[in-house]
């Protein structure tokens, strides 16, 4: 086995930040189907900082590394907030936009349907949240996009008539139920299915024995098996052992340079190096829909991790549509809008709903 480095990229800069409320940017480069995105290796970013300070980074404990919460008046808030104004507040605005055109919802899933919690498996949406999800897909083709395993995301989200992309967009099903919106939908999206990565399932098997192995002496860190990639959290470890849990698991990596290491938010995340992201996702999605290369789509985006300014970039380069981060700090970020917490999305379907009705 090789004894070349895994490729390691902390995820903690988005290169570039949104101007404002726009909807109209550069034409886009996409591709064609799931085999030819997926066709180019993609050998990250430079590292930047240690793993340590990046680890830091992703607890609004540490004031120096991460954003802190805005008082009224704050400078620094209201620029954010001038840049990437609340969704709700500019909701007629977005309806303008999206009028005559078919709009299209992504949603990522933890910090945005459900709230981030110390047990991963215990980030259940609630009943209110499934039914304005479901009043969202009764009108508009729906999709999770996670870095969960699909299975998973599915069994929290119990709603049949959506579209699942897990494992960061890995792993792609259509419905396998019926919405009032597939009476116009190709049947050949309502039975997609789009596994890039099944080749690295052994691999992703056999490192995920490994780090179960290796991180058995860290109290509270917990490794999750999300099919085609693995989470490591440390939510629950204390700071003091992160430093040693980040070499544990560069250390089983360093055997396998076909996989990488990036980071969200107090999770350690190892992936396969190809050419696939949650914007991949949402590209493939749109072109099974049928939608790849229409004007008269208005696709919506909203998401909370650093994994989903892949998506918001899309967004940005078809010149139409709209990311939504979900955040209560300013941040570096491609999105055009923002949304404070879960509740406030559950507020924004609601109003879409309402809005198309």
């Amino acid at each position: 086995m090789t004894k070349h480095g895994v490729v390691i990229v902390p995820e903690d800069t988005v290169v570039g930040v949104a101007a404002g409320r726009h909807f109209s940017f550069p034409p886009p480069r996409t591709g064609d189907s799931c085999k030819m995105l997926a066709g180019q290796i993609d050998l990250g970013a430079a590292m930047m900082g240690s793993w340590l300070d990046s680890m830091k980074a992703s607890s609004p404990r540490h004031k120096l590394v991460a954003p802190r919460v805005a008082a009224a008046g704050d400078v620094e808030h209201d620029d954010w907030m001038e840049k990437h104004p609340s969704a709700l507040g500019e909701f007629e605005a977005l309806v303008a936009a999206a009028s005559g055109k078919q709009v299209v919802m992504f949603l990522d899933y933890d910090g945005t349907l459900s709230p981030i919690v110390e047990d991963p498996e215990c980030a259940v949406m609630t009943d209110e949240m499934r039914e304005a999800v479901r009043g969202v897909a009764e009108h508009f083709p729906t999709a999770i996009v996670s870095g969960r395993g699909r299975d998973k995301v599915f069994n929290f989200v119990r709603l049949a008539e959506l579209y699942y992309a897990g494992s960061h967009g890995m792993d792609i099903q259509g419905p396998t139920a019926d919405s009032n919106h597939h009476l116009n939908t190709p049947s050949k999206a309502r039975s997609v299915l789009c596994q890039p990565a099944s080749e690295f399932l052994p691999m992703i098997g056999e490192v995920h024995d490994l780090l179960v192995e290796k991180m058995a002496s860290i109290p509270g860190a917990m490794v999750e098996n999300n099919k085609f990639c693995l989470s490591v959290h440390f939510r629950c470890v204390d700071e003091k052992k992160w430093g040693t849990l980040a070499e544990q698991v560069r250390s089983v990596l360093r055997e396998y340079p076909r996989l990488r290491l990036t980071q969200g938010r107090k999770v350690l995340e190892i992936r396969p190096v190809i050419k696939w992201d949650k914007g991949r996702a949402l590209e493939f999605l749109l072109g099974a829909l049928g939608f790849a290369d229409r004007a008269d789509v208005f696709p919506i985006y909203i998401g909370d991790d650093r994994t989903d300014e892949d998506a918001f970039k899309v967004l940005r380069s078809r010149g139409h549509g709209a990311g939504i981060l979900v955040s209560r700090f300013p941040k570096d970020t491609l999105a055009s809008f923002s949304l404070r917490d879960p509740a406030e999305v559950k507020d924004f379907l609601r109003e879409l709903v309402i809005a198309k009705s």
